[in-house]
């Protein structure tokens, strides 16, 4: 089922790029990426509300963070290993449309609080300063083999696949807090591992 989801919301993202939305490039200056996102060196990103950041091929480092306002995606990286970079200042996303974070060290922690889309997910990354997902709602989320330093918390995220809310194979420097999501967090057809926390497993999570 993930896989499937995968591949329905690139199809949309690949669209919605071919449609004429702007390519950011690198510059000293804070960028606003509506479309392709370049390879390069960045002071700050943003994708502003409702617009797509295609970083799927994209090796970016980033020295200012990231920001995703309401309903935007912002891509980096994907699951077949392409793409990916350094981020400090940590990602931030308020009520995105979708994120989705592959092979990045992120410096500053990932929050990304409310918002709906067809899937979000955070995988094989080396976050420092903790990640947070909180409130999202959609179809299918996922995080997945990601070295976290510092806690993790995972609330209230209501999905609609069965199948979601794969929580699996992360290595945590703190503890992992799991409540009050629905279906509740699972290794699903992830053939994940149980996560290696050095803090306690809370909650839903105990078990996990």
């Amino acid at each position: 089922m993930r896989k499937i989801g995968l591949a329905i919301a690139g199809a949309l993202t690949t669209s919605v790029v071919a449609a004429g939305l702007s390519t950011a490039v690198a510059g000293a200056a804070p960028t606003t990426c509506t479309g392709t996102l370049a390879s390069g060196e960045y002071k700050k990103l943003f994708v502003p509300a409702g617009a797509t950041c295609d970083g799927t091929n994209a090796n970016i480092d980033v020295r200012g963070g990231v920001s995703v306002g309401a309903g935007a995606t912002f891509v980096l990286g994907s699951e077949e290993g392409t793409g990916g970079g350094t981020i400090r200042g940590g990602i931030r996303a308020n009520a995105p449309g979708s994120l989705q974070l592959h092979f990045a060290n992120v410096y500053g922690g990932v929050r990304m609080l409310g918002g709906n889309g067809f899937f979000s997910t955070v995988e094989d990354n080396n976050i420092h300063g903790g990640a947070k997902i909180d409130g999202y709602s959609g179809f299918w989320l996922g995080f997945i083999r990601n070295t976290v330093h510092g806690s993790v918390k995972l609330n209230n995220n209501q999905m609609d696949d069965p199948d979601a809310n794969e929580f699996v194979t992360n290595v945590i420097h703190g503890n992992l807090v799991c409540h009050n999501n629905s279906p509740a967090p699972q290794v699903g057809d992830s053939e994940g591992l149980p996560n290696v926390v050095s803090g306690q497993k809370v909650d839903q999570c105990a078990g996990l």
